[in-house]
């Protein structure tokens, strides 16, 4: 097959050609805009699911739906290392200007937004400390003056809660609304999921047209929860899982008949078993295919022979890379996983933390460093407590047949 027609896309984040399964939350977020935009009430969104089930993807197509609806969007990554305060920052200037109400109450939002990216200082400076100095605040690249006494106080908390009312009332003035959407959001620091919770609380008692739409790893749900109480019934939340063997197909089959081609039965049955119907898995297996076939239509042999390319890029791109960022002791910890994982009859998902313990002959107490790094590098999660799960679909697998 053609190797420049390939339609198959395996990158980080990147829109497959067929964004398959994933009507049903499109939908619900159409319905979410179309309710805010009338004033009625309506939660945030968050989803959740392991890595490469494509919730970065989804999350993409929903900020479209924003824009074509006219909403003004901005997007943003958290990361572990960095506090919100910058980063959204730049998402909710990017918002105003496409909403795009110049002067008045566009010149007063856009000057909220330079107070509130301004404030942040390198030493935490807070409400009752002194402010930054001139050389350390950020340039956010706002022309109109910082509103003073507005989002500037130092607390994330109180500056967020001002930061969102007032570009809710300047998007409410428009007709429209602001929708901020944010990747990764497990990674947010306590004081920043509290700030988010408490602003997103405040907006939705006030009716104003904002939302925030917030995807990362299954226990973010959790992570919102231990921050606000109230946060189960602030957002709408949503899985996004592996996809059925319908959708699976579908992701495979229209992509290739739009250059012309097809696939067999026994090939669409081979693939779905190799890939589980894990969406970034079909993509990696669908190029390695495409590329590795002859001619149309593609065969169960066709699947047969890619396979071994597939599995190496896979095994290099997508799980070794998260294992060359472990310890040895955490790799000794991750096995230790894999292996207690398949014990049973049938392999687990979630495992107990004094089994994995057990396995190594050590004291749980003893292997809190490395569970609790792994943690924090995202390669696991504790979804529920005393149980721990991969955040990568099959890396236990991979960590028994590679490691």
């Amino acid at each position: 097959m053609d190797p420049i027609r390939n339609p198959y896309a395996p990158g980080a984040g990147q829109r497959p050609p067929e964004l398959a399964g994933r009507d049903e939350q499109l939908d619900a977020f159409d319905v979410v805009l179309e309710r805010v935009a009338r004033g009625r009430p309506e939660r945030s969104v968050v989803l959740t699911g392991l890595r490469g089930v494509g919730k970065t993807v989804l999350l993409n197509a929903l900020r479209s739906a924003a824009v074509r609806a006219g909403w003004g969007t901005g997007k943003l990554e958290a990361r572990p290392d960095q506090s919100l305060r910058r980063p959204l920052s730049s998402a909710v200037h990017q918002a105003v200007r496409e909403l795009g109400p110049a002067g008045g109450a566009g010149d007063h939002a856009l000057g909220v937004v330079r107070s509130f990216a301004q404030r942040e200082s390198p030493d935490g400076a807070g409400r009752g400390r002194s402010a930054p100095k001139l050389r350390d605040r950020w340039n956010p690249g706002i022309s109109v003056p910082a509103v003073q006494g507005r989002a500037d106080s130092g607390d994330i908390e109180i500056d967020l809660v001002e930061l969102f009312g007032d570009l809710g009332g300047m998007a409410a003035d428009t007709g429209r609304g602001i929708a901020v959407f944010i990747d990764e959001m497990q990674d947010l620091g306590p004081d920043d999921v509290s700030a988010l919770c408490a602003s997103a609380h405040e907006i939705s008692q006030t009716g104003l047209p904002l939302i925030v739409v917030g995807a990362g790893l299954p226990h973010l749900p959790a992570v919102l929860s231990a921050s606000k109480s109230y946060s189960e019934r602030l957002f709408r939340y949503s899985r996004i899982d592996r996809l059925d063997r319908s959708a699976a197909d579908a992701a495979l089959v229209r992509p290739a008949a739009e250059e012309g081609a097809e696939f067999a039965p026994d090939a669409l049955e081979a693939m779905y078993s190799a890939t589980g119907g894990y969406p970034y898995f079909i993509q990696a297996y669908g190029k390695a295919v495409w590329d590795r076939a002859p001619g149309s239509p593609i065969t169960a042999a066709d699947v047969e022979v890619a396979a071994p390319e597939a599995e190496s890029e896979l095994a290099v791109g997508f799980f070794g890379s998260r294992f060359e960022r472990a310890t040895p002791g955490e790799r000794e910890y991750l096995r230790a996983m894999a292996e207690v994982a398949c014990a049973g009859e049938e392999e687990v998902e979630a495992v107990p933390t004094s089994d994995v313990a057990a396995h190594l002959g050590r004291k749980p107490q003893s292997l809190s460093p490395a569970r609790d790094a792994l943690l924090k590098k995202g390669l696991i999660y504790s979804g529920e407590r005393g149980l721990i799960a991969f955040t990568v679909p099959h890396f236990g697998r991979y960590l028994r047949d590679h490691t």
